[in-house]
């Protein structure tokens, strides 16, 4: 019987410094018949276990679309032990990798609509594997919105990818940074995220929105979505806090019935309705 907890290896193979503390890396699978095995489960949305041997692991999301099947990228800040470990590792050097883990968007469910994506910080992270996603399958979709937003022009992530997406005319993108973050060459606006969202009010005939970042952007980003006219149960996020095992046997992410490994970590906001206050 194989082991579980038993990481993939992979190969660190480009490292990128996209914020302040904040790096993505670009992994190759060590072994072919695992990145088949891989790619053959994983969907848009969910999430992986990513070790540094003999430090531990943590869990974030894959920021890279399952429609690009060469490799693997994730994005993480400096926080804590593990992903400080994370933070000193370099090109050439091999981590661990167990996954995919939990649901995913919908997407199938989601041709011929429109998608709107509203993320702050470095919840890009799970948008932009989204994002491509979509982007890779345009053709299936209506309008695509991109409206990100970041506390200072230093703290937006992905920043090469967002002046492509800026670039093409088969979406619409819209950049923010908080009132005081701007530089003398911003071109964006400045403005909290749930502001700008209700300013450039997305229509939500036939439309989903994904919302992804700081609990309280997410907080404050729902009611202006459902203004608007956004129901409930076509507003979607990705909750990745607490989750620890990834197997839903530690209980740590545990939330009344639910265990966000196992029954997420993607949510429709009715859904989290019925969850206990703490979500």
């Amino acid at each position: 019987m194989d082991n579980i907890y038993r990481p993939m290896l992979m190969t660190i193979e480009n490292a990128i410094e996209e914020a302040p503390l904040t790096r993505t890396f670009k992994l190759r699978f060590q072994k072919d018949e695992e990145r088949e095995a891989f790619f053959a489960k994983y969907r848009a949305g969910q999430f992986a276990e990513y070790s540094a041997f003999g430090t531990g692991e943590s869990v974030f999301c894959v920021a890279s679309p399952p429609t690009r099947r060469e490799y693997v990228e994730c994005t993480f800040r400096k926080v804590g032990r593990v992903t400080s470990a994370f933070y000193e590792m370099e090109p050439g050097q091999t981590m661990g990798f167990r996954g995919p883990y939990g649901n995913s968007f919908p997407i199938e469910s989601w041709k011929g609509k429109s998608v709107v994506i509203v993320a702050g910080g470095i919840g890009l992270a799970p948008m932009r594997c989204l994002l491509w996603n979509v982007l890779d399958l345009r053709k299936d979709f209506a309008d695509v919105t991109l409206i990100y937003g970041a506390r200072t022009v230093a703290d937006l992530v992905y920043k090469r990818e967002l002046e492509e997406w800026r670039g093409r005319n088969d979406m619409n993108v819209v950049l923010t940074v908080d009132p005081g973050g701007e530089t003398p060459d911003w071109t964006g606006r400045s403005g909290f995220v749930p502001t700008v969202v209700g300013e450039a009010k997305p229509s939500a005939e036939n439309c989903v929105a994904i919302v992804c970042g700081p609990p309280i952007m997410i907080k404050f980003t729902l009611p202006v979505l459902e203004k608007i006219g956004f129901q409930k149960d076509n507003i979607f996020t990705t909750l990745e806090n607490r989750m620890k095992c990834g197997l839903g046997k530690c209980g740590r992410c545990n939330v009344g019935k639910h265990y966000v490994c196992k029954d997420g970590p993607v949510f429709t906001i009715a859904q989290l309705g019925s969850m206990p206050d703490e979500y």
